[in-house]
């Protein structure tokens, strides 16, 4: 039975004494308990059902049924529960699909719904629940399992003379509207939910955090210029993961042909970018331009050349025109987006005229017209032109200069379905009397704050098409509400909500809204949203996919009838000689990778004398010389052949054999037995066949050496001579035996016992080796060697691979990426001599860090100091992979000194505010900020006669002020990564008096939050106007006066979002009330080329 608890969905109530309502005034009834969804209603339905004999009514019973919105209703009652409540203790109501089963394939139906049950004589007194529901074939009844308790109901509550269910009699009241689903997905759980078929496209499927990528693609996607002058590059012969064109050429195929969601992997490592890339969200414009500049360089040269700026790249004219006489300054500039406010701003159309608004520049701000002088004149910006596709970014994050950090601004700001762009062209544009109207195509969308959240897509791919939903792997048919109202921003107008639903739709609607719109112009739609044609695909693009689509498609085929199979893995002589490990072959080591083996998939009903037949063709061997043996897993954890399978039983299958011969085993393991003359017994009776390796203590190997057949009844020495004639030995050459019992068991076997009494059997090993003399073991063991199997086997017991990469630094000649096999027991130290052997760089001069086995990326700096086993450094891992990753950096110093050392670097200001040198320290970490001050001073020149103080400091994110250190911190507890700065402290500002203000002051270029430059601090004194502080300025910077005379000057408030207010030679700004975060800012040209952007993230890198 389906339900809704009230404490869930749905809202339940007992009826209230004071506003009172009655149960027949439906109008008012419904206003009072069926709160407005903001659907549209198709139509509105009260059934009432009169009760009477309560006690004696069945344990479940229906109403008549009732007609509303073109679906028949009824109510379902179980009098005294349900089967899954506490019985006779409540109420179970629901509104229930009359007969779904007659109801057409796929049907469904949104009820919003308040079911009643009230007293007869006095309809005011009453119990209701309400519910919404998507009424579907799986879902076909919806309500209350807990309507009420039958004690509250037969009772009189909340100060009623009469209960509600009077005389064992009551009205069960259903009211219902059904509500109009324009998209068909209203209230939908996506259960087999087909995108492909509901709305003709497909998803993108998400990596982590790739949603504002795929919100981007999507738009392009729809975009079918773009995609077809994508198709254009050339890709014929270059690799999807290492060519950004073909990959975004593969997916965007697959949009068009695949019926499922489409992966973007292939696309992300043509960037260049590792699997915790992935997990980074950038920011959605950023990405946009840095792919296009990509694929612009890709285009050139092609038939695609030029088409990403035909498709995206406007023109705009920023001016300076004087008022009084006829002089103007102007410079014409492209654009591939435009960037709007949104704080202050109504709408789109407001923030155009915003953007254009002139500025006026006069007083003490006039500008200075080459051949007139200074001159009163209007600042400002036209457009020449806008691009067929105009992509707009909303500017919906901003620097907060308290937070130190950035904020997203949630205002509500309208965009309107279409926009004439027409006012905002130069009126001297040749261009002016066109159509400039455009239609909105795409609204990229961010839910969520400035820390992350998540993008989706709102895009009209053509003229004829509906509002599509893009969001990662699903794509919805929408609303024209859902486009424009639901992501203006803001509060929900909607204020009808009951409380539990109102806290949820407040908090999502305040942090979901558009962040970037695409517009197109209205004229060229039929060109850049022409329909796409088979012939606009490249051929080897569809070739190449489609033979990938159908080996996929066999390897699909292949799982599903997998069961049918199994899998046989062959151990040969060959393959034993190249194995160096335990047993014939390595399976399931936790450490080591399994042995490559011949491998065969065989139908489990396969005859064994048919699989016979295969191997022996594909050893080439006549099929009378092959006998195959079944490994088993014996009890000892130990992998041997047992016996070998008869030849002479024609109804033998392959599973058989497996299920019988070779138990607890998925795959079957065999020993392929080459005879060499099938005529003779073999192996002769009362002989067993024991497999022999070789361990050499000079190459500090341990290889397989083939098998012999050796009598049970013979010593253990009697097998020396045929070991030296194999080995191609001399004759008598000493050896010692050891019996292979188990990982961890090797021992010495006594030559004089014979096979029998030393327990040998089928398919046993024994290792040899040429016997040592004392000086040979010492000097063996001398050099860190393994002298006898013993300690080899111990060795293998515990080696691991360790894959060894740089840490910071591409792959390269001087930095490669390499493995080292080496042992669980062996240590720190061991590791760091091996590697820089093969590195040739001082091991103290290397240090380690360690991964997360997830994602590769750096965890933890190992410490020499703690001189750890690799078994410790690899940690326990719950996923155990077979190799272990550790990044590597070669240093200029030895990790000793740096262990108890800090490496930092000081850029140096002076006592004119330039960057002037970059100096590095490696200091005790217990030293103070102090100490490095000392040190500092005695690498730079202080000015004669100044302080001879230094100031050290770090820089706000935002760019503005400086964060300055005591001088007592240790630097060993300064976080890292960190940029430190220094300078001078001028003699003003060490001698300023006590009513003297220090204020901060930075430096930016037309926008507050493009900082650059440091900040630094300045003493304002009472009384001086601002012309003379700037004296003070100019020579506190040592700027030239020409360069000077360009500077503006602005006061930056931090409690308001205000434009910066400029500072005019009459002010006095002493007489500002200074907040701590209030600054004096100099607006000027960045020389520096190191603009800052707000609080910055990681920057997007494409490299492929």
């Amino acid at each position: 039975m389906d339900m809704l608890d009230e404490k869930m969905n749905g809202s339940h109530q007992m009826d209230i004494i004071d506003d009172l309502v009655s149960v027949h005034d439906h109008e008012a009834f419904a206003a009072k308990h069926m709160p407005d969804l903001g659907h549209e209603v198709k139509d509105f339905k009260v059934f009432t059902w009169r009760l009477t004999h309560w006690k004696k009514l069945e344990k479940k019973i229906t109403s008549p049924e009732f007609d509303c919105g073109g679906h028949k209703w009824r109510i379902l009652l179980f009098p005294f529960g349900n089967s899954n409540a506490p019985p006779n203790d409540t109420v179970s109501v629901y509104l229930d699909y009359a007969d779904p089963k007659k109801a057409p394939e796929g049907w469904h139906a949104c009820a919003q719904f308040a079911l009643v049950i009230s007293n007869v004589a006095d309809p005011t007194i009453y119990t209701v629940s309400h519910a919404h529901h998507r009424f579907i074939a799986e879902e076909c009844d919806w309500g209350f399992t807990r309507f009420s308790e039958l004690r509250k109901l037969f009772n009189p509550q909340d100060g009623h003379l009469r209960p509600t269910i009077e005389e064992e009699s009551a009205d069960v009241t259903v009211y219902v509207r059904v509500l109009e689903d324009p998209t068909g997905v209203l209230w939908h759980n996506f259960v087999n939910y087909d995108s492909k078929k509901e709305t003709g496209f497909v998803g993108l499927k998400n990596q982590g955090a790739t949603c504002y990528m795929n919100s981007l693609l999507q738009s392009l996607f729809c975009t079918r210029y773009f995609r077809k002058a994508v198709y254009q590059i050339p890709t014929e012969d270059e690799h999807p993961t290492e060519s950004v064109s073909l990959a975004l050429q593969r997916v965007f195929y697959h949009l068009q042909t695949s019926d499922q969601p489409v992966g973007t992997t292939e696309l992300t490592k043509s960037f260049g970018w590792k699997s915790n890339d992935s997990f980074y969200q950038h920011d959605v414009q950023e990405f946009n331009r840095v792919l296009q500049d990509n694929l612009e360089s890709k285009m050139k040269g092609t038939k695609a050349e030029g088409a990403i700026a035909k498709l995206f790249v406007g023109k705009m004219k920023s001016y300076i025109k004087c008022v009084n006489v006829d002089y103007e300054s102007s410079k014409i500039e492209e654009f591939k987006d435009i960037q709007l406010n949104v704080k202050g701003m109504k709408n789109l159309y407001e923030s155009f005229k915003y953007y254009v608004a002139e500025e006026t520049m006069e007083g003490e701000n006039k500008y200075q017209a080459e051949g007139f002088g200074l001159q009163d004149a209007k600042k400002g910006i036209i457009f020449e032109s806008f691009p067929p596709v105009l992509h707009l970014q909303l500017k919906r994050f901003e620097y907060d200069i308290q937070r130190d950090a950035m904020i997203k601004i949630n205002d509500r700001h309208e965009f309107p379905f279409e926009i004439d762009l027409g006012e905002f062209v130069d009126g001297a544009s040749p261009t002016k009397s066109e159509s400039w109207l455009y239609k909105l195509h795409g609204v990229l969308v961010h839910s969520g704050d400035v820390n992350g959240g998540h993008y989706f897509a709102l895009i009209k791919p053509d003229r004829e098409t509906r509002w599509l939903k893009f969001d990662d792997d699903r794509v919805t048919p929408v609303t024209d509400k859902e486009v424009l109202e639901e992501n203006y921003g803001g509060e929900p107008l909607n204020g009808h909500l009951y409380p539990m639903q109102r806290n949820q739709l407040r908090a999502m609607k305040r942090f979901t809204n558009a962040y970037m719109l695409v517009y197109v112009r209205d004229v060229t739609i039929d060109e850049i949203l022409a329909p796409f044609k088979d012939e606009d695909t490249p051929p080897h693009l569809k070739r190449r996919l489609d033979e990938e689509r159908l080996q996929l498609e066999a390897k699909r085929r292949e799982r599903e009838e997998q069961h049918l199979f199994l899998t046989a893995k062959v151990i040969t002589d060959e393959t034993f000689g190249r194995h160096e490990g335990f047993d014939l072959a390595t399976f399931d080591e936790k450490n080591w990778p399994p042995s490559e083996l011949p491998t065969f998939r065989v139908l489990k009903q396969e005859s064994y004398s048919i699989f016979k037949q295969r191997v022996a063709n594909h050893f080439n061997l006549p099929e009378n010389n092959v006998r195959l043996w079944v490994l088993v897993n014996r009890q000892n954890k130990t992998v041997r052949p047992d016996t070998h399978i008869p030849e002479n039983e024609p109804t033998l299958t392959v599973e058989v054999i497996r299920n019988n011969m070779a138990a607890r085993q998925n795959d079957l393991r065999l020993y392929l037995d080459v005879i060499a003359d099938p005529s003779k017994s073999e192996p002769p009776q009362g002989h067993i066949m024991v497999f022999l390796k070789h361990f050499d203590t000079s190459k500090q190997t341990l290889y397989g050496a083939g098998k012999v057949y050796v009598s049970r009844n013979s010593k253990v020495q009697d097998i020396h001579p045929l070991i030296n004639e194999r080995m191609r030995w001399t004759p008598g050459t000493p050896l010692k035996l050891y019996e292979e019992i188990k990982p961890g068991m090797i021992e010495l076997m006594k030559p004089k016992l014979t096979f029998a009494q030393s327990e040998i059997q089928d398919g046993d090993v024994i290792c040899f080796q040429v016997e040592q003399a004392d000086k040979e073991i010492h000097d063996l063991e001398s050099q860190g060697l393994y002298s006898n199997p013993i300690q080899f086997y111990d060795f293998l017991q515990n080696r691991v691979m360790i894959i060894f990469r740089p840490k910071f630094e591409e792959l390269d000649h001087d930095r490669p990426e390499f493995s080292l096999i080496l042992s669980k027991k062996h240590n720190y130290d061991i590791m760091s001599q091996k590697a820089g052997e093969y590195l040739r760089h001082d091991p103290i001069k290397l240090r380690f860090t360690t991964t997360h086995v997830t994602n590769g990326a750096a965890k933890s700096v190992l410490k020499r100091s703690l001189n750890q086993s690799i078994a410790e450094i690899m940690g326990s891992n719950y996923i155990s992979p077979t190799t272990t990753v550790i990044l590597y950096e070669k240093l200029d110093v030895s990790i000793v000194e740096l262990e108890t050392k800090r490496s930092l670097k000081i850029i140096w200001t002076g006592i004119q505010n330039r960057e002037e040198a970059s100096y590095p320290f490696l200091l005790p970490k217990t030293s103070m900020v102090h100490d490095l001050a000392d040190h500092l001073a005695k690498q730079v020149t202080l000015t004669p006669g100044g302080t001879g103080k230094i100031r050290v400091f770090e820089v706000s994110k935002d760019g503005k002020t400086q964060k300055e250190f005591t001088g007592s911190e240790m630097i060993g507890n300064i976080p890292d990564p960190v940029d430190l700065y220094a300078e001078e402290i001028p003699r003003e500002e060490i001698e300023a008096s006590e009513v003297d203000k220090t204020i901060n002051v930075f430096h930016f270029h037309k926008e507050a939050a493009r900082t650059h430059g440091v900040p630094f601090r300045f003493v304002v004194k009472p009384q001086e106007k601002f012309a003379d502080t700037k004296k003070r300025l100019q020579a506190r910077l040592g700027v030239s006066d020409k360069e000077f005379s360009k500077y503006k000057f602005a006061l930056i408030q931090a409690a308001t979002f205000k434009q910066p207010s400029y500072i005019e030679d009459e002010d006095i700004i002493y007489d500002h009330k200074f907040a701590p975060e209030d600054c004096l800012a100099l607006d000027h040209v960045d020389r520096s080329g190191k603009t800052r952007m707000g609080a910055g993230e990681k920057a997007i890198v494409i490299r492929g």
